[in-house]
């Protein structure tokens, strides 16, 4: 099964290459993420895990709370118990689950038997989790290495479980991450075939988190695919040079709000340089004679700031040189009053010129 969703998060699943049923699930439920890999054999651990994700989906909190979220995966252990003894499944099936709750930055984490949840944190792998194994175990004790782990014949062999114990122990606790990190949750057909070094530079290439899921089953299939594989990827706060988006708020809201503001700006500008123009004029020398205009040479963003007023009969050639040419290209005076008045003092200049001398 496959699960593709909004860029921020996917999760996959593949039988693998060997097996004839896959026993794991997983879950995509924001800001709740999980997987689980079923014990027991054909059908059996199908159903476990089956179980264990259902239960773990109706009893989640609603918030990031590592406590809360371990009593729902030790309500999802009584479940799996419960199933078994009522004769769905059988007797000993179990499965491992793990499940990360994501409020922004802060993870709430619940982990029992050796599924994984790796954080990709400012670009290194960090595994967040512990295995509850008999090889984790003896890495821990430093009997062998992690390396060797990888090829132990006991590396199947779990010390922890649902469906196992009543009264079993989950490990639960919070981490904080970063904005643009990266985290997998990995059932162990991932995480014993792909080195964790090649996990790493997978999270940390991939353009997408569907691209990073796809690309790490293949790889567990290269490798031979000797298990069932799931692969579950969520990005942190988006990626590295991204925006985190916040909830309830899409990124068109945020597109719109900046259009209108801008807008809002250019708006607020226009009407106040409106405002000015009105509150002046000009006189202009046009097809050789003296026009006013309300406002102000020019234009602002395309928006004209003049308004033509009156063309007179007044001739430049009539007036004297210095006038004639300040006319040209334009005289500006404080509005339109000051303007008839300034008009006035011109043909009362051409009358002077033109009224001839009185007889002595």
């Amino acid at each position: 099964m496959s699960a593709r969703y909004a860029e921020e998060y996917a999760g996959d699943s593949h039988v693998g290459l060997v097996r004839t049923a896959n026993e794991d699930a997983f879950l995509v439920a924001p800001p709740l993420f999980a997987v689980a890999d079923g014990l027991g054999g054909h059908e059996a651990g199908e159903i476990a895990s089956s179980i264990a994700i259902d239960t773990l989906l109706d009893d989640a909190p609603r918030v990031a709370d590592a406590k809360a979220l371990g009593r729902a995966v030790r309500h999802a252990n009584a479940a799996v118990i419960e199933a078994a003894e009522r004769g769905r499944g059988r007797t000993g099936m179990g499965t491992t689950l793990t499940a990360v709750m994501v409020d922004g930055t802060r993870l709430a984490v619940a982990h029992v038997g050796d599924s994984r949840a790796y954080l990709l944190h400012l670009g290194t792998l960090e595994q967040l989790t512990q295995d509850h194994s008999m090889v984790a175990d003896l890495v821990r004790q430093g009997q062998i290495t992690a390396e060797e782990g990888r090829h132990h014949p006991n590396r199947s062999v779990i010390t922890r479980a649902l469906g196992s114990d009543p009264n079993m122990l989950v490990d639960t606790f919070e981490a904080e991450a970063a904005g643009g990190d990266r985290l997998l949750l990995a059932t162990d057909g991932l995480t014993s075939v792909v080195a964790d070094d090649e996990i790493a530079r997978v999270l940390a290439s991939a353009r997408t988190t569907q691209d990073a899921v796809d690309m790490l089953l293949d790889k567990a299939l290269a490798a031979g695919g000797p298990d069932n594989v799931t692969a579950v990827v969520v990005d942190i706060g988006g990626r590295p040079g991204h925006a985190p988006r916040q909830p309830g708020a899409p990124r068109w809201t945020a597109r719109v709000l900046w259009v209108l503001a801008a807008v809002a700006v250019v708006g607020a500008a226009a009407w106040a340089a409106t405002s000015y123009a009105r509150s002046q004029a000009y006189l202009i020398a046009e097809n050789g004679v003296v026009v006013v205009y309300e406002g102000v040479p020019g234009d602002l963003a395309g928006l004209s700031l003049s308004w033509r007023s009156e063309e007179t009969t007044v001739a430049v050639t009539s007036l004297d040189a210095i006038t004639a040419n300040r006319l040209s290209k334009g005289v500006r005076v404080d509005g339109l009053e000051t303007a008839r008045s300034l008009l006035d003092g011109y043909r009362a200049q051409i009358a002077a010129e033109t009224t001839p001398a009185p007889a002595p």
